[in-house]
Order: C-alpha cells, then sequence, then structure tokens
C-alpha cells in the first residue's frame, strides 16, 4: 500500500502546469522624466527602461510618444522617437505663443512607451513647469575678479524676479587630486547660483571661486511661484556667456598692530628693538618685509629677501640714543606685497 501510493505521487509531479500566457513585451513605465523651461522652449530627460513589464529584456528600440497637458485636458502629442533600451532619452518642446503669455500656469509632460503593436503600459511621472509669460531675458552680464571672489554685473530692471546664475569651470582637473584631511574636495564644473535677495541691484559676488581657475558665466531671470504647496519656477532665457580668468593679483592685507619695544645694551644686554604685529590670516601668506627709517631718510628694508615667516622681528642694527620708525608689509606666495603698515617710533635708551 505504501509503495503504490508513492508511486501514484511520482506520476501526479509529472503532470505538466498550465500554459502561461504569451509576454506581450510592453515596456515598462518612465519613472524619471524631468523637464525644464527656458524662455519659450522646454527641455526634458529621462532614462529608457531596459525590461519589459515581465521583467524580460527588451529588443529592439521602443516608440516614444511625449506629450503635455494644460489644464488637465487631453494629453497633445508634442514629439515622437525611437529609441533603444537603457539609452537616455532628450527631447525639446518649442512653446506656442499661447504657451508663452499671460499669467503662470502649470503644464505637464509625460512620455509613453509603445510596443510593436502600438500598446502602452501607461505615461511615465508627471513632469511639470509653468506656461506663461517668462521673465525678460538678461542684458548687459559682465564679470570681474576681485579679491573676495567673481562679481557678476547685469542690467537690472524693477521685475521682481531673481537671477539664476550658470557658472562652468572651464579648466577643470586634469590630475590626481591632492588627497589627505587638509586637501580641498574637487570642484564641481557645473553650478547652479540663485540670486535672490539684490537681484534688483544687478550684481552679486560669487565667492565660492578658486584662483587660477577660467569660469564660464550665463544667467537667467526666475519668478518663483507657489502652486498646490509646491515651488515652480518660470525662467527666461540664458543669457550669452561671459568668460573671467580669475587671477590672484591682489597683495594680502596690511598688517595691523605694529608694537616697537626697545633694549638698552650694558652689563651684558644687547642694544636692540623688537617688534611684533598683529599676524595675517589669507591662505596663502607666505609672511612678511620689515622696514626701517631714522629721521626723514627713505624707508629701508632690514628683513631679509625672503619672507620672515613670524609676525615678529629683532633688530639689533640700532645705537643707543637714536630714534626709529618702522612699518611692515605682508606678502603672498604668489609674491604680491601689500602697502606697509602704520609706522611705530621707538627710541632706544642710553646704557
Amino acid at each position: 500500500m505504501l509503495v503504490a501510493g508513492l508511486g501514484a505521487g511520482l506520476q501526479g509531479c509529472g503532470t505538466p502546469g498550465a500554459p502561461m500566457p504569451p509576454s506581450l513585451n510592453l515596456p515598462d513605465r518612465v519613472e524619471d522624466l524631468a523637464a525644464v523651461r527656458a524662455g519659450n522652449q522646454v527641455s526634458l530627460t529621462w532614462t529608457m527602461p531596459k525590461k519589459n513589464t515581465d521583467k524580460l529584456l527588451l529588443k529592439g528600440n521602443a516608440r516614444v510618444r511625449v506629450c503635455r497637458n494644460l489644464n488637465n485636458a487631453a494629453c497633445d502629442t508634442v514629439g515622437d522617437l525611437s529609441m533603444a533600451p537603457g539609452a537616455t532619452g532628450k527631447f525639446t518642446d518649442t512653446l506656442t505663443p499661447a504657451l508663452t503669455a499671460g499669467a503662470p500656469r502649470p503644464l505637464s509632460y509625460y512620455v509613453e512607451l509603445k510596443n510593436q503593436n502600438g500598446r502602452s503600459a501607461g505615461f511615465s511621472n508627471a513632469a511639470v513647469v509653468l506656461a506663461g509669460e517668462a521673465p525678460a531675458p538678461v542684458a548687459g552680464l559682465a564679470a570681474e575678479v576681485h579679491k573676495a571672489g567673481v562679481v557678476v554685473r547685469w542690467t537690472p530692471d524693477s521685475e521682481n524676479a531673481a537671477i539664476r546664475l550658470h557658472r562652468t569651470l572651464l579648466t577643470p582637473p586634469v590630475a590626481k587630486p591632492k588627497e589627505g584631511l587638509l586637501a580641498p574636495p574637487p570642484e564641481p564644473v557645473e553650478q547652479n547660483l540663485l540670486v535672490d535677495a539684490g537681484a534688483t541691484a544687478g550684481h552679486a559676488l560669487d565667492k565660492e571661486i578658486r584662483f587660477g581657475e577660467t569660469y564660464e558665466y550665463r544667467a537667467q531671470r526666475v519668478a518663483r511661484v507657489s502652486m498646490d504647496g509646491k515651488m515652480l519656477e518660470l525662467a527666461g532665457e540664458i543669457s550669452a556667456p561671459v568668460r573671467v580668468e580669475a587671477k590672484d593679483v591682489f597683495p594680502p592685507a596690511v598688517p595691523t598692530g605694529l608694537a616697537a619695544v626697545a633694549t638698552a645694551g650694558g652689563n651684558g644686554a644687547e642694544t636692540a628693538i623688537d617688534l611684533s604685529w598683529q599676524p595675517g590670516t589669507e591662505a596663502d601668506l607666505a609672511g612678511y618685509a620689515v622696514y626701517r627709517r631714522e629721521g626723514a631718510t627713505a624707508w629701508v628694508r632690514i628683513s631679509t629677501a625672503q619672507p620672515v615667516i613670524s609676525p615678529a622681528f629683532h633688530d639689533a642694527q640700532v645705537q643707543a640714543g637714536h630714534s626709529y620708525s618702522y612699518a611692515v608689509s605682508a606678502i603672498d606666495q604668489g609674491g604680491h606685497e601689500s602697502a606697509r603698515s602704520e609706522e611705530t617710533h621707538e627710541t632706544v635708551p642710553a646704557p
């Protein structure tokens, strides 16, 4: 009885199951559609799926329908493409005059992928921009290097719009960057800087530049509108670029707090004047130069050709009963020297 039951069970395991339905080969939905409007153009980007809805690899290109939807109306087709699985999708839509006029209002974009039979798994996520009249283009863009960074200027107007600066690093590092805890992080090639407060003033300071690099700036006005709890942007055209080479031709700050204390000779003591001042804080500070004069004579540098590293100096080339004036300048690693500090005076007493 036991053997017969076992035999029956083995026969049952060999019975074929119900046939599986054939795959419809529907491409998976796009889930990362993004849209950016600049002027009268909307740029769309997305990633094509590599598999179909049955989790099988897609074979051959998929048809891509791009459409836009205003005020929950029908999704109007604006583009038809053919793209390979896994490719990066790109499409630029030029808005009609009706969509570039009037008050800001949401405009939604979708992509729909279809198989060879024209069937689809549905629309992608919505990528929303604002239709309506865009802010005016930025005019008069210019950039110049200052000690504190790059000052970017443009022609101001009365529009209540922010300014977005698009900064591109034109001299990215080609060698392996320095390593270690003190090494600066690599600088991004592309940076977007939003000038919100003071945009109507017509200028902004970019403090995040690095001297020795070359940058390119573009600018556009951006109106920011809150809709349904979300902050949306309506951006104008991007301006023509301006290029600036960030050369460090600026000397360090002038030293402050210079003081002098004389020591009289005699009883084995050295006749000398000791100087001290507040240390500089610049990252590229190399040191200091010390100057002296007696009476109305010309200033003479009494420190060595190499900068004095510490904010102090010992002058032993003085004489008892004589009065001296001193001043100090700062020197950076590029050899740029600041103006001399306020002078200080000291008289060496007789021993």
